[in-house]
């Protein structure tokens, strides 16, 4: 088995560490292969590292939202909305729908929870925005390669990771893969990042790569970014796996998806 991890947000701190992509690469996948193989190493993963790519410099005051591009903060409001269930936008200014958005978020969640939103919000429209812009071809092209110098038949992908694997895997149809595995995966969150997808929903839905033999979905019952966490609601082609319980407070960590037993068991399955 010859497994290919695509990474989520947040991982900056590794090209921080080691000033070296091909270093922090190699430090991202022994953190994987740890996970996901218990310490013991027997299922090696390859991440492909795009951190640096979608990196657009160091945010400041990362817990003011009001310091968001307008589209930064038009997604986060749409996320929230999605998480209340309903509009959480007063009438008036973009400031105060923001504002009133982000503070729900935190009474809610707690500021932890916020910052992983403004973090996700800030890289996934740096990925989104454009849909021929450097930092999206760039990093989808990463991970198609990174996919291909393995000659991986699977792929794990977490979070905003997932939403880049499967428009690579869409841009390459000549990959070919036994296994498409999606951890936390935001790709059916609407008006944030379901509609932006390459390619876009036809008749209100998406597929399953064409390269992929079998895609499956996984999603913690709390975890705020995969929305909707079924996502057999708008895509075709998608096995859902039973809801997960990774831990009680720390619900997106790719650590905690890997070491789960569902996603090993899935892995020694080999994809059948």
């Amino acid at each position: 088995m010859r497994i290919v991890g695509v990474h989520g947000v947040g991982n900056y701190a590794y090209i921080d560490r080691h000033h070296s992509v091909d270093i922090a690469a190699q430090a991202i996948s022994a953190d994987w292969t740890a996970a996901l193989s218990n310490g013991t190493g027997d299922m090696p993963v390859s991440v492909a590292f795009y951190a640096h790519l979608l990196r657009r410099g160091t945010a400041q005051g990362l817990d003011d939202v009001t310091l968001l591009e307008p589209a930064e903060q038009e997604m986060l409001v749409s996320w929230i909305d999605a998480l209340a269930g309903v509009s959480s936008r007063p009438q008036g200014r973009a400031t105060a729908q923001i504002r009133q958005a982000a503070e729900w978020l935190t009474q809610r969640y707690g500021p932890t929870t916020r910052r992983l939103g403004i973090t996700f919000i800030r890289e996934v429209n740096a990925y989104l925005h454009m849909p021929d812009q450097p930092f999206r071809i760039n990093t989808r092209d990463c991970v198609a390669e990174t996919i291909r110098a393995n000659q991986a038949n699977v792929v794990i992908a977490h979070s905003l990771g997932s939403v880049i694997a499967y428009e690579a895997l869409w841009a390459y149809p000549d990959l070919k893969i036994d296994l498409l595995v999606t951890l936390g995966s935001p790709l059916g969150m609407n008006e944030v990042i379901f509609q932006k997808l390459e390619p876009g929903p036809m008749n209100g839905r998406c597929g399953r790569p064409p390269g992929a033999r079998r895609w499956v979905n996984l999603a913690d019952i709390g975890d705020l970014v995969a929305i909707p966490a079924d996502l057999r609601s708008r895509f075709d082609g998608v096995e859902q796996a039973a809801p997960l319980r990774i831990a009680r407070f720390d619900f997106h960590t790719v650590k905690n998806y890997l070491a789960s037993d569902q996603v090993r068991t899935l892995l020694r399955s080999g994809g059948s």
